[in-house]
């Protein structure tokens, strides 16, 4: 029937191409066809509109996070002696390596972004009512573990600012009564941070936290398709019917358009401004002013507001207490109006929420800009920071990289060892690379003509290193003679 000859028309009918064939044989055999239409033939009540973009572009810039993370988990070793030296060896080295972690920061920075306005965008439309109580709550389970993903990633370059700022974040879980000792300590792998911290915090990253979000992104589109799209929150029931449109191809459209101007914005921000790489992480520098990243800062100004015995509180009951109050606004709000206009006080909390979030991280940033000292310090890490990046990266420093192996000198590598542990690295940088503070240590011995005036200086400082504050070391010959081989090579 399907090749014999048209009656009305004598027209032989055209034979499927290749393309068609093999759709239909991939049909019969997994049935695509049918799960395409059931996604995209999703009806859209009022019709397509921009509003509804944020939730798609979320999940497609979480998958970008996935596969940029994949790359740099090629590179990557999960320890307190290699992550920052990968890390730095991915920026400085790898082809096209700086680009490809700059569009996994600017990712992160994006998906908190996408987050509020998803978020907001659905309590604002009041999409949280009307049998979408779980699709509600599962959206806030899938909020907390994109601000774990945020967490757990920060600390993964082991540098100054990301170790300092998590320490100051995994201090509050001690202040849990009774059990925060026990909850830290398997945060952290021990009483300090370490290996073991960098190690739990990227299997988090990685492997538990990810699947946790794909788990719930898969309950959260069977909840939305089972709820229905909520459609516009205003306008006449009548109305709002008769413009209701399939999800393709309008709203296809619409969030391709959204999604394309992520990517643009995520790209432009990588190629022009890659993100910064700051010195390796020093315990013993007790000088460093931490602060977290953009999207913490209103919670870290927001734990200076509690001191002495009142701290609980405000780290503890009452971020549980919102949380709480979040997860439960479906059961609150029982007023099945959704019109904004008509929801006052829903509308007022939103806003002094969006508000109090925007003004406390203004505050964080303010304070720090009035303080003469703060600045003044916050300025200098800024100026460390970049010197590092500019600084080129040492072979020496690769270690046991697989594929890029350099002979790694015994001598040498305990001569660094000893300028770390010696605080050396807090007023000369990390790897010698100079600071404000102090000069660069980078060819000094090929400077001053050879290793053993460098040594004398350093057992005999003059005026100047005194005046500098440089303090005095007394270091046994063996020792000597290995931070004196680790200078030689600072090239």
């Amino acid at each position: 029937m399907g090749t014999s000859a048209n009656p009305a028309s004598g027209r032989q009918p055209q034979s499927p191409g290749l393309g068609d064939r093999f759709y239909q044989w991939l049909d019969r055999r997994t049935g695509i066809d049918g799960l395409l239409r059931e996604a995209l033939d999703e009806p859209i009540p009022g019709g397509a509109k921009y509003a509804y973009v944020f939730g798609s572009a979320l999940l497609f810039v979480f998958l970008s996070q996935v596969i940029t993370g994949v790359f740099l988990a090629m590179y990557y070793v999960p320890s307190a002696d290699h992550a920052h030296t990968t890390v730095a060896y991915i920026t400085k080295v790898v082809t096209g390596g700086s680009f490809i972690r700059s569009i996994h920061v600017y990712g992160a920075d994006a998906m908190m972004i996408l987050l509020v306005l998803h978020m907001s965008q659905v309590f604002f439309y009041g999409a949280y009512k009307k049998r979408r109580e779980l699709l509600w709550m599962s959206g806030g389970v899938l909020m907390l573990l994109i601000i774990g993903m945020a967490f757990t990633g920060y600390l993964l370059p082991w540098s100054e600012q990301s170790y300092f700022a998590t320490s100051v974040g995994t201090s509050l879980i001690g202040e849990v009564p009774w059990i925060g000792s026990y909850l830290k300590e398997i945060i952290l792998g021990g009483g300090d941070m370490g290996t073991l911290t960098v190690s739990r915090f990227f299997v988090l990253h990685v492997f538990i936290l990810p699947a946790a979000i794909f788990g719930f992104i898969a309950v959260h589109i069977y909840l939305f398709r089972t709820a229905g799209a909520a459609g516009p929150a205003w306008g006449n029931p009548e109305t709002i019917r008769a413009k209701t449109e399939n999800f393709y191809p309008r709203q296809v459209i619409k969030d391709i358009v959204f999604v394309t101007l992520v990517i643009m914005v995520m790209g432009l921000l990588a190629y022009f401004k890659p993100a910064d790489l700051g010195p390796a992480a020093n315990p013993a520098n007790t000088t460093y002013l931490p602060r977290p990243d953009w999207y913490f800062r209103p919670f870290f100004e927001w734990l200076k507001f509690w001191k002495g015995g009142d701290e609980f509180i405000g780290e503890m009951i009452v971020p549980a207490v919102g949380i709480l109050i979040f997860f439960l606004v479906p059961f609150i709000d029982r007023n099945p109006e959704r019109a904004p206009r008509r929801r006052p006080n829903a509308m007022t909390l939103l806003m002094v929420g969006l508000c109090a979030i925007l003004g406390l991280g203004w505050y964080s940033y303010h304070q720090d800009a009035v303080d003469p000292s703060v600045a003044k310090e916050l300025h200098l890490q800024s100026e460390e920071d970049v010197r590092f990046m500019a600084a080129p990266f040492h072979v020496e420093m690769i270690g046991n990289i697989p594929g890029k192996v350099a002979p790694v000198n015994k001598t040498v590598a305990a001569g660094e060892k000893i300028f770390n542990n010696q605080g050396c690295s807090t007023c000369h940088g990390q790897g010698g690379v100079g600071t404000a503070i102090a000069p660069k240590l980078i060819g000094i011995v090929k400077k001053l003509g050879g290793a053993s005036k460098v040594g004398y200086l350093i057992d005999h400082e003059n005026a100047a290193m005194k005046a500098g504050g440089m303090p005095q070391f007394h270091l046994a010959p063996n020792q000597m003679k290995q931070l004196l081989a680790y200078l030689s090579s600072l090239k």
